[in-house]
């Protein structure tokens, strides 16, 4: 085969081997812009992902999201994955339209592995934040369909010249805005809530345990409010996604220690009924 057009294989290849931005993004829509995330096609069913919580703690950021999903009224999902980490030290959690969100997430993923071999080094964290703004700023035309996405960023910088500011979390509007938050923040539909409790829970030292309970008690607040937030779900055993970006990487906590964490926050409100 010899196509030569953007979406074909001579076209690819001419593109790939041309010198040009370190953006993956940027030669995908170049090349292949069949391939970016696009429209829903009329009368499918639209998912929407609800409430993702991060926080600072000791060792870095902790961010969390329960794990429903709705369309509409109903429980789309019960189990979906909200949150995810996009390369050693940082992590995504997505709100909004659930499935153009994982689609923007995993080509934010390659947009970062891309830019690290092109340039033989990785991004700083607010470049990493640049990039998921613009990125999110590209969506703009389907949000305004209703098909917004809404992330919310964390990591940790491991070249920060005071490790008390490594850890930063960056918030997002479906225009690309780009906002640096302090010690703690949530979006999604339960937010409300969920931001209430992280102000009553939060406080500065918090270690890893301390941090997880209360990432996970701010979303069972939320799901104690908000109908579209899912709380832990002990029957079938499906709990939040939580996990840590710290100065030695990424990691998801387990939901044996997940479960354990759920039992005690339930345990403390069946002895405080009306909290």
């Amino acid at each position: 085969m010899n196509h030569d057009r953007a979406g074909g294989p001579t076209g690819i290849l001419r593109f790939a081997t041309a010198p040009g931005s370190s953006s993956f993004t940027e030669f995908l829509a170049a090349a292949a812009p069949e391939l970016m995330p696009g429209k829903v096609p009329d009368g499918a069913v639209i998912t929407h992902g609800t409430t993702i919580v991060s926080l600072i703690y000791a060792d870095g950021v902790v961010m969390a999201g329960d794990r429903r999903a709705t369309a509409g009224n109903l429980i789309a999902q019960r189990d979906i994955e909200k949150v995810f980490a996009t390369d050693d030290y940082s992590l995504v959690g997505i709100a909004g339209a659930a499935g153009m969100a994982v689609e923007i997430v995993r080509l934010y993923i390659v947009e970062l592995e891309h830019y690290e071999k092109i340039e033989g080094t990785q991004l700083t964290l607010d470049g990493k934040a640049n990039r998921l703004a613009t990125m999110i700023r590209g969506n703009l035309a389907e949000a305004m369909q209703g098909l917004a996405v809404v992330p919310l960023f964390a990591g940790y910088d491991p070249d920060a010249t005071d490790p008390a500011e490594a850890a930063k979390i960056y918030s997002f509007d479906v225009t690309g805005g780009r906002y640096p938050e302090q010690y703690y923040h949530s979006i999604g539909s339960g937010s409300l809530f969920a931001r209430g409790a992280l102000k009553k829970l939060w406080r500065p030292g918090l270690d890893r345990a301390a941090a997880v309970r209360v990432a996970v008690e701010s979303l069972y607040d939320a799901a104690d409010d908000d109908s579209a937030t899912g709380g832990p779900d002990i029957t079938r055993g499906i709990y939040p996604v939580v996990r840590l970006a710290t100065a030695n990487g990424t990691e998801r906590v387990g939901d044996d220690e997940l479960a354990a964490t759920v039992r005690a926050i339930l345990d403390d409100r069946a002895a405080r009924p009306g909290s």
